[in-house]
């Protein structure tokens, strides 16, 4: 079967489909297999990142001990 002939199947198969949970399954096989080879990001995920590299320039870090600590800290309180 050719390429051509297993996307007009698979289009027939899929307008027959109601269940939601199946369907999303589907589309995230299909877009990571579209988006392959460069990963797109989001504005708020640009957005995320420049925050955390000025964070980093002005020094507003914290080392990964102290922030277990302090995670660990605020979920013994409650």
């Amino acid at each position: 079967m050719s390429t051509i002939e297993l996307r007009q199947v698979i289009t027939e198969y899929l307008s027959h489909i109601d269940d939601a949970s199946f369907l999303n399954a589907i589309k995230t096989i299909i877009e990571s297999k579209v988006s392959e080879g460069s990963y797109k990001l989001s504005d708020y995920q640009k957005k995320r990142i420049e925050n955390g590299r000025e964070q980093l320039k002005k020094g507003q870090t914290i080392s990964n001990e102290s922030l277990k600590l302090e995670i660990n800290q605020w979920l013994s309180t409650k």
